[in-house]
């Protein structure tokens, strides 16, 4: 007739659960339940992480109360009692045990005063006790103070209170219950006194009053166990009467309904006792489950004591094992009147201080794993609640803010137009652009003139024109990427600046043929002319060109996002598609760039009419020395610095080329007119 007592045992795992208590200790009675108590209660606390910090077995003569006994006990035990933070500790057994408990306390208050040494170790403790255990104590221990399980976490078998029970309880004594061998017992225990007949002081009246009785030897409410055997007596009637029922319908019953009642056997009660199923006179309906295990709760109360030793249980929750699983365990924390020197409300009990959001938990060696040390969380993790185990990333698009207890959006990275170093690249770029812009109106109006003439004026036309096209492809790498810009800036940067070094390519070949056709008899005289140079033009382009075609056509370049490189920057960037046609693109122009560069230095020492091969040399070698610098700084950045290198190296291998091949003959043209004349080409070649 009592609930069961694993659903007990669930109880009081949540009950720890829902206040956070995970270090906890376990004091158990000495027999075969205590056994099977922390066998199962333990194994239940590992599961759901809780630790037990102790375990107190009582000895099975605990009700004796021997002070030998007891203070060896309190040499043995006071240690891990006195735990400052093990402040829940949960008792199993019988009534007995907190008899036990409250002896203990109170000789050891009493042992250590005498020596000066006193520590209440039950100061701030919350004591939970299971459904067998009454906070009663005997005539014997009333010096005992119930005090000190003040605010104590009660699992009570389900009750209420029964019409006309406290009207028994008020008229029940000695003389009108008679042949109650028990009753006059338990009156002399209760009251200090003696039943005679002689009149003393020592005597009972009998007309001693029960309510009169601290709470702690006697409770007027029902309480869950007598609740359970009055519902037993009567599942055992209507058991009886519905046996007796089906028999006077199936059976003609000469010996009188008592003789029929009494020819019962037990056994035969089993099968209607388990579908038995009846309202009692609280208004309870009483019926067994499947088990044959009654189909109730508990009652969670909370015990208020008084400095007379009286009590009240005050209902604070409820354990229904009818509600959905994990949500059994229903509290209301505002009724829990806790013990007046406790260090917070609701109580902590801990191995050691939470770890706070930033940090994780680390086990400590040889200890349990409730007891750890707080590390904080490593580079790009985060935890944002206590006690966590393990740090954990954010979101691809967020990363840990300063403290590393919440992540925040990451920021984009990309290089905008209102950046410092995209004004700078910008201002470069336009002013390269006009500088090219202004060398190519200077040789459309000194195209008659000797230098411009000699040479070849077509190639420093397209060369003009491809380098101006190549300080305004920069302006493609600067802003939010897009589809568009994505598609152009690789392919028109190479393939213009591809145009613009097949120009310097040709100017370099067509002055070696023009020197070697001066010799007589030499056939490389028909090779000399505009022909030559625009097929190599045109040639070196096209291939350009169609390694472009082809990266357009197996994986082109797209806007992308890069959540990875950086801790808290999105990167925004144009992803290659193929990295391999990318370094394609790069190693045809360096080939470019390297055959002009091999075939101008063959030629630099050739007469000074021909000496644009000695410019040709060095701007090649500007051109291979920022190119070459170029693939491991641009590896080696990330994000809108990636861009700056890129941007810088096109801006540099540009000019490197403008000045070098260009200004030389700007500065004749215009500072120096008096040379650019045809007499002074033939006398100095002379």
């Amino acid at each position: 007739m009592a609930p069961s007592e694993t659903l007990q045992y669930q109880g009081i795992i949540q009950l720890l659960l829902h206040f956070g208590w995970k270090w906890v200790g376990l004091i158990t009675v000495d027999d075969s339940g205590g056994e099977h108590f922390l066998q199962v209660v333990e194994a239940m606390l590992s599961q759901h992480g809780i630790c037990s910090a102790f375990t107190k077995i009582i000895p099975k003569n605990a009700r004796s109360l021997n002070l030998q006994e007891l203070t060896s006990e309190i040499q043995a035990y006071s240690p891990v009692l006195k735990a400052s933070k093990v402040n829940v500790v949960v008792i199993y057994g019988e009534t007995a045990s907190i008899t036990w408990l409250a002896g203990f306390i109170t000789t050891t208050k009493v042992l250590q005063l005498i020596f000066s040494q006193y520590v209440e170790f039950s100061a701030g403790k919350v004591w939970i006790t299971t459904a067998q255990i009454d906070f009663m104590l005997t005539a014997m221990h009333k010096s005992l103070e119930i005090q000190m399980f003040q605010g104590a976490l009660s699992f009570m078998i389900h009750s209420k209170e029964l019409p006309e029970f406290q009207e028994f309880l008020q008229i029940i004594n000695p003389s009108r219950a008679i042949g109650d061998g028990f009753i006059n017992r338990f009156w002399q225990q209760a009251f200090d006194c003696i039943l005679s007949n002689v009149t003393g002081p020592m005597t009972c009246t009998g007309e001693e009053a029960l309510e009169s009785l601290p709470t702690s030897i006697f409770e007027m409410q029902m309480t869950g166990h007598s609740y359970s055997i009055y519902n037993a007596v009567y599942a055992v009637a209507h058991t009886l009467s519905t046996l007796f029922s089906f028999r006077s319908r199936h059976k003609v019953m000469k010996e009188g309904r008592r003789l029929a009642l009494l020819n019962v056997e037990p056994w035969q009660l089993h099968s209607v006792l388990q579908r038995i199923s009846f309202n009692n006179s609280a208004g309870d309906e009483v019926m067994l489950n499947e088990r044959g295990e009654i189909a109730a709760g508990f009652d969670v109360t909370n015990l208020v004591t008084f400095p007379n030793n009286s009590y009240v249980r005050v209902q604070v929750g409820r354990l229904d094992p009818q509600a959905p699983q994990g949500k059994e365990l229903t509290i209301y924390e505002d009724r829990i009147e806790w013990k007046g020197d406790v260090a917070q409300v609701p109580p902590i009990s801990l191995c050691n201080d939470k770890c706070q959001p930033g940090y994780s938990k680390k086990k400590k060696e040889e200890e349990k794993f409730c007891c750890y040390d707080c590390v904080p969380c490593p580079a790009r993790k985060m935890s944002d609640q206590e006690d966590m185990n393990i740090c954990i990333s954010c979101p691809e698009d967020e990363h840990p803010n300063k403290d590393q207890d919440q992540c925040i959006p990451k920021t984009p990275n990309f290089l905008s137009f209102g950046e410092p170093l995209a004004m700078v690249s910008n201002f470069s770029a336009l002013f390269f652009s006009l500088l090219t812009a202004l060398v190519l109106g200077i040789f459309l109006k000194q195209r008659d003139t000797p230098i411009v003439k000699a040479n070849n004026e077509s190639l420093t036309y397209i060369l003009l024109t491809s380098l101006l096209l190549c300080f305004l492809c920069s302006f493609l790498f600067v802003g939010m990427p897009k589809q568009a810009t994505c598609l152009l800036r690789q392919m028109a940067f190479g393939i213009v600046f591809s145009v613009a070094l097949s120009s310097v390519l040709a100017k370099t070949i067509s002055v070696v043929v023009a020197f070697w056709a001066t010799k007589p008899g030499s056939r490389m005289r028909r090779w000399v002319g505009k022909r030559l140079a625009y097929s190599i033009v045109i040639s070196c382009s096209m291939v350009q060109a169609g390694i472009c075609v082809i990266w357009l056509t197996a994986s082109p370049p797209f806007p992308d996002l890069d959540t990875q490189s950086l801790n808290e920057e999105i990167i925004v960037h144009c992803n290659e598609g193929s990295t391999v046609m990318f370094y394609c693109v790069l190693s045809y122009m360096g080939l470019l760039a390297t055959i002009s560069f091999t075939v101008a230095f063959q030629a630099r020492k050739l007469p000074d009419s021909f000496n644009e091969t000695k410019l040709i040399t060095f701007s090649m070698l500007v051109f291979c020395s920022v190119w070459v610098s170029f693939v491991p700084t641009y590896l080696s950045t990330r994000g809108k610095y990636m861009v700056v290198v890129e941007i810088f190296s096109i801006l540099a291998s540009g000019a490197g080329l403008l000045g070098c091949i260009f200004l030389p003959k700007c500065y004749i043209i215009v500072l120096r007119p008096e040379l650019n004349k045809r007499e002074q080409l033939i006398r100095r070649k002379m």
